[in-house]
C-alpha cells in the first residue's frame, strides 16, 4: 500500500485521517502526521494508531503528502524539506489544501512532482464538505483519481480549473459562514414569534438540512421546491415577498463576490 503522509494535523487534517482509515482506503500502518505540537501528536497516534512526528521531513518519505498546514509558514515548511526533495524521488503526489496558494507556488516548492491543489469547506469534517480541485501540469489522470478518493472521504469532489478556484472559495469555502448566518436568523425569527430558543433553533437546523437533502436527493431546481411549498394566498408566499423586499438574492450573490474579490486579494 502506498504510503501517505500529512504536514499540519488540525480539524481538517484529522477529518480526513478518521474517514480514510474508517472506508478502508488507507491502514493506520501507512499513515505519518506530522505536527509541531506534541499534545495533538499523542491524540492523533493514540485515536487513530498513525504513526507521528514533528520532523516534517520524514513525512516527504510518503508516496503522497497532503499539505495541511496555514499558509504563512509554507515557506519555512518548504525550506525544511528542499534538500531532501532534492535528492530523492518521493512524493509522486503533493495535494495542498493551503487558501490562496496558487499551483505555481506549489510547483515551485515541489519541482518534478505533481501537485494538485485542493479546496476543501468546514462540513467536511463531518463528512459532508465539498471539495473542489485543479490539477498542476505534470499530475496525470491516476494523480487526479487518487486526490478524488482522498476527498470523496468527506463529502463531495468537483474539478475546476485554478482561475476559478477564487470563486469556489466564495461560494463554498465561506458559504458555511452564510448559511450559519441564515440559521441563526430563523432562530431568531422564531423566538420572535415566540418559540423558546432551544426548539426554533432545532427546527431551523433540520429545515436548512431537510431542504438540502430534498434538492439534492430529488434533483429539484431550486425554483421547483419554491414552488411546491408556495401555495395562493399562504404563509410561504408571505414570507417570500418579505424577503425579496429585503434583497436576500442580492445579499447572498453579493457576499459570493466580495469573498471571491478577498480571496484574489489574499492570493496576491
Amino acid at each position: 500500500m502506498m504510503k501517505f503522509g500529512m504536514i499540519g494535523g488540525g480539524m481538517m487534517g484529522e477529518a480526513l485521517i478518521s474517514r480514510l482509515l474508517a472506508q478502508g482506503i488507507y491502514s493506520s500502518t501507512a499513515v505519518i502526521v506530522s505536527d509541531p505540537v506534541a499534545a495533538r501528536r499523542d491524540y492523533l497516534a493514540a485515536t487513530y494508531g498513525v504513526q507521528t512526528t514533528q520532523n516534517n521531513s520524514e513525512v516527504a518519505i510518503a508516496d503522497i503528502l497532503l499539505l495541511a498546514i496555514k499558509p504563512q509558514v509554507f515557506a519555512v515548511v518548504t525550506q525544511e524539506l528542499a534538500t531532501q526533495l532534492s535528492t530523492q524521488s518521493v512524493p509522486s503526489l503533493v495535494v495542498s489544501i493551503l487558501a490562496g496558494t496558487p499551483l505555481a507556488k506549489l510547483e515551485a516548492a515541489f519541482p518534478g512532482r505533481a501537485v494538485i491543489r485542493a479546496m476543501p469547506n468546514t462540513p467536511a469534517t463531518v463528512g459532508a464538505g465539498v471539495t473542489a480541485i485543479a490539477s498542476g501540469s505534470l499530475a496525470q489522470a491516476h494523480h487526479i483519481d487518487v486526490t478524488q478518493q482522498i476527498f470523496q472521504a468527506v463529502g463531495e469532489v468537483v474539478q475546476v480549473p485554478e482561475s476559478l478556484m477564487d470563486a469556489v472559495t466564495g461560494l463554498s469555502g465561506s458559504g458555511p459562514g452564510y448559511i450559519a448566518l441564515v440559521v441563526e436568523a430563523l432562530t431568531d425569527g422564531g423566538v420572535a414569534v415566540g418559540l423558546p430558543r432551544a426548539i426554533a433553533a432545532k427546527l431551523a437546523v433540520q429545515t436548512v438540512k431537510g431542504s438540502a437533502q430534498l434538492l439534492q436527493e430529488k434533483e429539484l431546481h431550486p425554483a421547483v421546491l419554491k414552488d411546491q411549498v408556495t401555495s395562493p394566498g399562504g404563509t410561504t408566499i408571505a414570507g417570500i415577498a418579505h424577503l425579496e423586499q429585503a434583497g436576500l438574492r442580492s445579499a447572498l450573490i453579493e457576499a459570493v463576490r466580495a469573498a471571491y474579490a478577498r480571496s484574489r486579494e489574499l492570493g496576491q
